[in-house]
């Protein structure tokens, strides 16, 4: 999966927002658990990069719901 930028991210519903967290959560524990068990992982940086955008992803979702309550 691509790494989205925040154009990209502040296009989408609420719904795909949540969708996507899922699926780069359930990306970032694949390469956690080859990290712990000692192997090198395909992309080593990716981590990384999944970490941001779920930070990203999430400081979206907060100032949709500012926008809202307001």
């Amino acid at each position: 999966m691509a790494i989205l930028h925040i154009q990209e991210l502040r296009k989408m519903k609420s719904e795909e927002l949540d969708k996507k967290i899922a699926e780069l959560k359930k990306e970032f524990m694949r390469i956690k658990t080859q990290i712990s068990q000692g192997t090198a992982p395909e992309k080593p940086g990716r981590a990384r990069q999944i970490r941001k955008t779920i930070a990203k992803i999430l400081t979206i979702k907060k100032e949709q719901e500012v926008k809202q309550a307001k």
